[in-house]
């Protein structure tokens, strides 16, 4: 899918008019779907000044010039950068993929920094957590671009609930991660290499090694810390590894795309709850792109009571605003139903009149799940049904699931010295990745550890059997618990 970096030059971008830099766009939508066809002139979503104006050479220069000029975090040198220098130099394609991605999301990231006084080096810290990816799930459960745990995103006001997931979100994360970065540069005194440690270790781990006994003939303080994990050793390595491409591509034999420096993309308001494929058809863009946009839902469907903005390029921006209130017929076809009881899915199936595939679909049910007394699901929305989904729900809806667990035993084992990863032990125990995602919290495409603890549940009877499988994979003997 072709990305461009920013809107073409035949047609006006617009400038930040909202503190989070993505200018504000009514919806122009009737509850009815009843309004008169809006002339072209009168739909354009943009004010005159929010307009960038083209002369000004500020708009002109290319946006990885503004980066690379801007950056003031001290440089890092040394064997560490220069392998990882190595490896991004070795892997065009993969270089090629992260800036054509990053390009979408660079410039919200830059004027955000740019208004807080922060370093702009720091604008470029998604492509090492990420690879700019705003849909990437880690093994441990960070999401998003820039990779938040489901607590410290709590602790940053990302919302988590059943309909989306703010971690993934392009405007809040980015907000929760400045504010967040912005605290530790704080806390260590302005020692960004310590601040990105801590972000990426945790301050405590971070305070506590700066306590301990440290290498003296280190060059930094960063780099004096013991008993740092690897990955937190290469982190500031591979940030200055990328400034360093970024800074001179040519010199690594790898090519940026032109990036210009303004918006690649507005904030349209969404005033009624609308479904994910008819938006993003509304707005004349492939669902893909308006997921890599607005990849925060958790569901086919747009709640405008917790989601009253989307972000789409300014084309589509257009095409949205126009096309909206000409659309004849519903905007939503899914809402919500709340489980009385704790139920078998078959169950719920057939009390919200829908085949137990599609309904695990829908909600992302692995197999062989109860659903919990009080969760969320989403259900075809009745013809009849006025009302959107009220803010109550739209904002903490919640799914509880248990493991249908009758006649199963739990077996808790530990990764092998490879790992394992999710889909290998699904494989060799004949259950789903869902489930075995779900038993362990863990992303369905993910890897475990070495020595990381992994539960299966296999049914009873076969508990000698599922025994000594594992005590041929793990590190010591498997033990077998019950729930």
């Amino acid at each position: 899918m072709p990305v461009a970096a920013a809107p073409p030059a035949s047609a006006p971008a617009v400038a930040a008019a909202l503190p989070d830099t993505a200018a504000s766009v009514p919806a122009l939508n009737a509850p009815d779907n009843t309004a008169p066809p809006i002339p072209p002139e009168a739909a354009d979503p943009l004010r005159p000044e929010t307009r960038v104006d083209f002369d000004d050479p500020a708009t002109r220069i290319d946006l990885w010039s503004r980066l690379r000029a801007n950056y003031s975090i001290a440089p890092l040198t040394g064997p560490r950068v220069r392998k990882w220098e190595q490896y991004y130099a070795g892997r065009p394609d993969y270089v090629a993929r992260m800036t054509e991605r990053g390009g979408r999301y660079l410039y919200h990231i830059a004027e955000e920094l740019q208004k807080r006084n922060m370093p702009m080096d720091l604008a470029l810290l998604p492509f090492i957590e990420s690879a700019f990816n705003p849909q990437a799930m880690s093994v441990a459960r960070a999401a998003g671009m820039w990779q938040f745990m489901p607590a410290t995103g709590r602790v940053f006001a990302l919302k988590q609930n059943a309909f989306r997931d703010d971690r993934r979100d392009v405007l809040a994360s980015t907000r929760a991660a400045l504010d967040y970065l912005e605290r530790l540069g704080a806390m260590f005194n302005g020692d960004w290499h310590l601040a990105l440690a801590a972000y990426n270790w945790g301050e405590g781990n971070v305070r506590r090694a700066l306590q301990r006994k440290r290498d003296k003939k280190a060059a930094t303080v960063y780099e004096s810390l013991r008993g740092m994990p690897l990955e937190t050793r290469d982190y500031v390595p591979k940030l200055q590894a990328v400034k360093n491409i970024v800074a001179n591509p040519e010199g690594y034999g790898l090519t940026l795309p032109p990036l210009e420096n303004h918006p690649y993309f507005l904030s349209v308001s969404i005033e009624r709850d609308i479904d994910v494929e008819l938006a993003a058809k509304l707005a004349g863009m492939p669902l893909e792109e308006f997921q890599y946009l607005n990849p925060q839902m958790n569901r086919p469907v747009i709640f405008a009571a917790g989601t009253p903005q989307v972000l789409l390029p300014y084309d589509n921006a257009n095409a949205f605003v126009r096309n909206l209130p000409r659309h004849d017929g519903p905007l939503a076809t899914w809402t919500v139903w709340v489980a009385p009881r704790t139920l078998r899915l078959a169950e719920v199936a057939e009390l919200v009149d829908m085949s137990e595939a599609e309904l695990r679909d829908v909600n992302r049910i692995p197999p062989s799940m109860l659903v919990r007394a009080g969760s969320a699901l989403v259900v075809p929305r009745p013809e009849e049904t006025l009302h959107d989904v009220p803010e109550h729900l739209a904002e903490n809806g919640t799914l509880t699931l248990a493991s249908e667990t009758r006649g199963l035993r739990r077996v808790s084992f530990r990764a092998g010295r490879r790992g394992d990863s999710v889909a290998a032990i699904a494989k060799r125990y004949r259950v789903s990745a869902e489930l075995v995602a779900h038993w362990n919290r863990v992303g369905v495409n993910g890897k475990f550890r070495r020595g990381q603890n992994i539960v299966v549940m296999v049914p009873a009877k076969t508990r000698n059997t599922a025994r000594s499988k594992l005590a041929g994979t793990a590190n010591k003997p498997a033990m077998a618990h019950k729930r």
